[in-house]
C-alpha cells in the first residue's frame, strides 16, 4: 500500500506553518502536511523529540528529516528539474552546506516572515 508523503511540522510556529502549506499548495506530487503536536507520531515511525527538533517528510521510503527533508521534496516533485536540484543537495559538500543553512533558518524562525516570540527554538543542552 502506498501512502501519500506526509510532511510533519512544528505547527506552533508561524514560520514552519507558512512554509509547510507553500509546499502542500505547490507540490506537482500529492503531499499532506500535518502538525506534529496534532499527528500521531507513532504511526510515522517518529517521536516527539524526533518532531521536535526538526521537520520530517515521511514517505514509503522512509524518514527524510531537516534539510534532508527538503532534499527528498525536491526529489519527488518528478520532473527533470527538481530531481536534478535533490541531487545537487545530496552532494558532500552541498549536502553540509544544506545541512548548515537548515539549522540557522531554525535557530533564527521566530525571526522569519510570519515568524512570532512562539517560534523560537529551545535553547540547547550542550
Amino acid at each position: 500500500m502506498t501512502r501519500q508523503p506526509i510532511l510533519v511540522f512544528d505547527g506552533d510556529c508561524g514560520f514552519c506553518t507558512s512554509v509547510a502549506k507553500h509546499f502542500e499548495k505547490r507540490s506537482f506530487t500529492p503531499l499532506t502536511v500535518a502538525a506534529w503536536q496534532l499527528t500521531e507520531l507513532a504511526s510515522l515511525g517518529l517521536t516527539a523529540e524526533q518532531a521536535s527538533a526538526q521537520v520530517y517528510l515521511v514517505t514509503d521510503t522512509g524518514q527524510f528529516g531537516g534539510a534532508e527533508c527538503f532534499a527528498e521534496l525536491m526529489r519527488i516533485q518528478g520532473d527533470p528539474f527538481h530531481r536534478v536540484v535533490a541531487w545537487g543537495m545530496r552532494l558532500p559538500g552541498v549536502c553540509k552546506l544544506c545541512a548548515w543553512g537548515y539549522r540557522l533558518v531554525a535557530k533564527n524562525r521566530h525571526r522569519m516572515p510570519g515568524g512570532t516570540p512562539a517560534c523560537q527554538m529551545p535553547p540547547t543542552v550542550d
